[in-house]
Parts: C-alpha cells; structure tokens; sequence
C-alpha cells in the first residue's frame, strides 16, 4: 500500500503523526510539502473540502473565500495548508488529531 505524509517536521502535531504511523507499522514515504509544494491539482485530488485544507488561523480572511479562491490560496502559499495530510489509495485525511489519519490504513 502506497502512502505519503505531507509533513512539516517543524509542527508538533506533525511530529506526532510520523510517530504513530512507525508505531502501528505503516510504511509511509514523507513529502515535505513546504520544500515540495503541492499544486492545485493535486491539492483538488485529495477529495478533501477547501475549507478543511485552510489552516484558518493563519488565514482568517480566507473564511469568506470559495473553494477555488482557497485552492488558488494554498497552491501559492503552502504554509496555510492544514497538516499532516496522509495520502493512501483510499483517499486522504488530515491528522487533526493524528490519530484519524489510522482509518486510512
């Protein structure tokens, strides 16, 4: 089973994410997605709403954006996308906490 982690080893949420998936076994290749930033294509792949994506705290002026306003948003700063997001055949889920990204494996 192929998955991937969008990680940022510099949230500690993140960090527990990695940790609880090497706990149950999975093996997982990580992307660093602020190094290697998504585009809006994939970010439109993962299934999962915009709003989900929008770490809003960082962007509260984005609360009255649309879906395609908040894609373009996140494709062009991925400091604001939501992490961790775990990507696995069965589609995508966001570790908030970390422990629901465990119904994808």
């Amino acid at each position: 089973m192929a998955l991937t982690l969008w990680h940022n080893p510099r949230c500690s949420t993140s960090r527990r994410a990695v940790e609880l998936l090497q706990a149950a076994g999975a093996e997982f290749d990580i992307r660093l997605y602020l190094q290697d930033a998504p585009s809006r294509a994939e970010l439109t792949a993962l299934g999962l709403p915009a709003a989900q994506l929008l770490r809003r705290k960082d962007a509260p002026e984005a609360a009255t954006f649309s879906a395609d306003q908040i894609f373009d948003l996140l494709a062009a700063d991925p400091r604001l996308i939501e992490r961790p997001i775990l990507i696995a055949p069965a589609g995508a889920a966001i570790g908030r906490p970390p422990e629901a990204l465990l119904a994808l494996l």
